[in-house]
């Protein structure tokens, strides 16, 4: 497909949209968790996407094949797992930290790329490079996470907020790879739909496990409540899947990579403009660390045409 100067500008116009939107939700969605219990929120807003997304996409599931829906379903599962581990993880620990710890995404993906039956066909080996991007990353989870005066006790501030949010990370990772294999046997929009779908299932079989967050299962009708559900929902799932499904077929995947790594940065910007929260200079360095981490494993270790199949249809450090 030719790319267009037009075309270039807008997609990088929508992507650069798209990730504004993923970085305002850590904040929103940490706001509404007063209101709302996580999973029963992650359930909520997965059925909108769902259904909206069946509505305009209706047409291309008649033709999935039951191989189809077991993949569908395997990817859906992977995505519902890494919402679930996110969510819960902010009620527990602050919204720009859980943004820069679910960007570790990108590093894991390599790394669980070494594990036979779950690499894509054709992906490439780990290299250097991918080494020295994983090890900047924890580096800078460590220096982000380290309560205030902890001298070299790096780890005393990783608790069980920054533990299900890494847990997240990683279940992302598997859902790209799962996807990886997917995206080459079915159309995006369909491949889109059916894991929303399934996450959603997914989500409703995990719902009784609420009463295991601490809060146990609740919902308040606040305003803030209907506006991330919305916000989610509507922008940061349906909507954004679509556009980031059309963006990436007119970017390189470098400028793809760059514009991601926007994510945690607008994350943070939000969360200290609306929620007072402050990094200090070692969780910025240990912040700053971690960028440079995922723009090393992702610009160095996969080529341009994996990358491609694997963000394709999401990029899961949304929330």
């Amino acid at each position: 497909m030719q790319t267009t100067r037009r075309q270039s500008l807008i997609a990088h116009l929508l992507l650069l949209a798209v990730v504004f939107v993923w970085g305002t939700t850590f904040t929103l969605v940490k706001s509404a968790l007063t209101h709302v219990s996580p999973l029963l929120f992650n359930l909520l807003r997965m059925t909108i996407a769902a259904v909206v997304l069946i509505l305009l996409n209706f047409r291309s599931l008649k033709k999935l094949t039951v191989q189809d829906v077991r993949l569908g379903a395997l990817v859906g599962i992977f995505l519902a797992v890494g919402y679930q581990f996110q969510t819960v993880g902010l009620t527990l620990t602050t919204a720009s930290k859980s943004a820069f710890i679910t960007g570790l995404v990108v590093v894991f993906v390599p790394i669980l790329a070494t594990i036979p039956h779950l690499a894509p066909p054709g992906s490439p080996k780990p290299t250097l490079a991918t080494g020295a991007g994983a090890l900047l990353a924890f580096i800078g989870l460590a220096l982000l996470t380290a309560a205030p005066g902890s001298g070299l006790a790096l780890l005393s501030g990783f608790h069980l907020g920054e533990a299900l949010t890494l847990g997240c990370a990683i279940a992302f990772a598997a859902h790209l790879l799962t996807i990886a294999r997917a995206a080459p046997r079915m159309p995006a929009r369909s491949l889109g739909t059916l894991q929303i779908a399934f996450a959603t299932l997914t989500m409703l079989v995990l719902l009784p496990l609420e009463k295991f967050t601490g809060g146990g299962l609740f919902f308040h009708a606040a305003p803030v409540v209907w506006i991330a559900l919305a916000v989610t929902a509507l922008l940061a799932t349906a909507a954004a899947f679509t556009i980031q499904s059309w963006a990436q077929q007119h970017l390189p995947a470098t400028h793809t990579a760059l514009i991601f790594t926007l994510e945690p940065v607008f994350a943070w910007l939000f969360s200290l403009l609306f929620l007072g929260e402050r990094l200090g200079p070692r969780a910025l360095t240990g912040a700053g660390l971690i960028l440079a981490g995922i723009l090393l494993a992702e610009l160095a270790s996969t080529p341009p045409s994996a990358k491609f199949q694997a963000n394709s249809t999401a990029n899961p450090g949304i929330l």
